[in-house]
């Protein structure tokens, strides 16, 4: 079943993800990218093991092998003036046709010429690239363009004695000899050209050469163009895999050791050590490392804290970890044990909408429902702050039905809530099959230490979180005054 990545791309804000993740330093210059085709890539995680073990494999070996890296960014450099040459967006030679179509037909034969040598040694899925150089270089349209682009290059060698006057000027000017290439197919001996010019002349052919060297070379194109193709789509790939190396580089300069995660069954405890939030880390934040297990009992985790403790960015941390494992690139974690999933539906941030015909409660059924409507079995829910939008009674009847619900379909389930007083009656009276939890720790200052333990919160801290942000009546009652003052005015009720 295929990823619906209107279920989570916009929550786990994709799109900027991959503009951030995938970043190329090639040569000590970052490189602009054309993020539609990587973020489609993250939006359509595959189902099947051997895809992303395949690309698991290139990844291994690029970091293992560092030649074999600077062999593929320099592909990558000679693909980026390929397409710049067919799209001639630097106009160069654009007045002489040929010449442009010669320089195009000499970086695609150096594209050839390395793919066939600098990958021959690879064992992952790089040695692709290699038997796709040497089944080019064997083929006749590869000889054709080797041997008219050695016609441009050298067409003869000549032996030449030049005598030089005083004045700097040229005296005497001779060719002692011409040495012509015989072995090459568009090479004629001198004679024969200028008999095959009379000929085409009596008969009334009136044509330039630069229109027969245009056929010449229109001819080499349709030999090879059917790998041109290749080659444009070879270009994303090259991004997908170099940028998740950026990443790992980039992470590692930072202290924030990555990995490519173990694969697991559903039947295997679920594991992330120092797993951080990405979007923090790409927008030059430091993130705090947190290690998480889940059991493989435990369908659904539910997560309590303090306000501003960090649950909203952990739920984003393992939807983005889920994303990344299952497209084979590296988490955001320094080891990790992943069990692949059939799909996600994360719900982290809901906004009003001008045209929403129901309130906060309605809008909040709706969610439910969508939910239910998308999620096929063993999928990865992601759910944040699950009916606060209603009074606490009301509210925790519908969440655990939706807690119930939902471990019918054995997800891998993390939600968050602040129904502390609910989530202790759940923990202790153990009724929801598949129901675990998990808190994030307090430090002796009450401040979350962004650190996961099992069990349920003891407060949400909504009194510090208020103090923080100004919110108590002490600071309130200051605003009030200061606005009355302004505006001279007497506070109601005094004389």
């Amino acid at each position: 079943m295929d990823w619906d990545a209107s279920g989570f791309s916009n929550d786990l804000f994709l799109q900027r993800f991959a503009a951030l993740y995938f970043r190329i330093s090639v040569g000590g210059q970052e490189v602009t990218l054309s993020n539609g085709y990587l973020l489609r890539l993250l939006c359509s995680p595959p189902t099947d093991r051997a895809t992303v073990l395949f690309r698991r494999s290139i990844l291994e070996e690029l970091v293992a092998a560092p030649n074999l890296r600077t062999s593929l960014e320099a592909l990558y450099q000679d693909l980026c003036r390929l397409r710049a040459l067919l799209e001639n967006t630097g106009g160069a030679r654009r007045f002489d046709i040929n010449h442009h179509r010669l320089d195009t037909l000499a970086v695609i034969k150096q594209v050839f010429d390395r793919l066939a040598n600098e990958f021959s040694g690879a064992r992952s899925g790089l040695d692709r690239l290699a038997a796709l150089g040497a089944a080019i270089v064997a083929s006749e349209p590869y000889r054709a363009l080797s041997d008219m682009l050695a016609h441009d290059a050298q067409l003869a060698t000549l032996a030449l004695k030049v005598t030089v006057g005083a004045d700097g000027r040229i005296r005497d000017f001779r060719v002692l000899s011409i040495d012509e290439s015989q072995e090459n197919q568009f090479v004629n001996p001198f004679w024969r050209r200028w008999l095959s010019k009379l000929e085409l002349f009596v008969r009334g052919y009136k044509f330039s050469q630069e229109e027969v060297m245009a056929r010449l070379v229109d001819s080499v194109f349709s030999g090879i163009e059917q790998h041109l193709v290749v080659l444009v789509q070879l270009l994303g790939d090259i991004e997908f895999h170099l940028g998740a190396l950026g990443f790992r580089d980039r992470a590692s300069d930072a202290g924030l050791p990555v990995c490519l995660p173990q694969l697991i069954d559903f039947e295997q405890p679920r594991e992330l050590v120092g797993l951080f939030n990405p979007l923090l880390f790409l927008s030059g934040m430091k993130p705090v490392p947190c290690d998480l297990r889940v059991e493989p009992s435990t369908s659904t985790l539910l997560i309590t804290g303090p306000n501003s403790g960090g649950k909203t960015r952990l739920l984003q941390s393992i939807g983005l970890c889920q994303v990344l494992a299952q497209c084979g690139l590296f988490i955001p974690a320094k080891s990790g044990n992943v069990a692949m999933v059939s799909g996600m539906v994360a719900s982290l941030i809901e906004g009003s909408k001008a045209d929403q015909a129901e309130g906060r409660l309605g809008m909040e059924m709706m969610r439910i429902r969508e939910l239910f409507e998308r999620l096929p079995p063993n999928a990865m829910v992601l759910l944040d702050e699950l009916c606060s939008g209603t009074n606490p009674a009301e509210g925790e009847h519908i969440v655990e039905l939706v807690l119930r619900m939902l471990h019918r379909l054995r997800p891998q389930a993390f939600i968050t809530t602040h129904f502390l007083a609910f989530a202790q009656r759940l923990s202790q009276a153990q009724s929801v099959p598949g129901l675990g939890f998990i808190r994030v720790g307090l430090d002796a200052d009450k401040r979350p230490t962004y650190q996961l333990s099992p069990g349920v919160a003891d407060s949400s801290l909504a009194e510090a979180t208020a103090e923080r942000l100004g919110v108590t009546g002490d600071q309130l009652l200051g605003l009030v005054e200061t606005n009355l003052k302004r505006w001279k005015l007497q506070p109601i009720g005094s004389d």
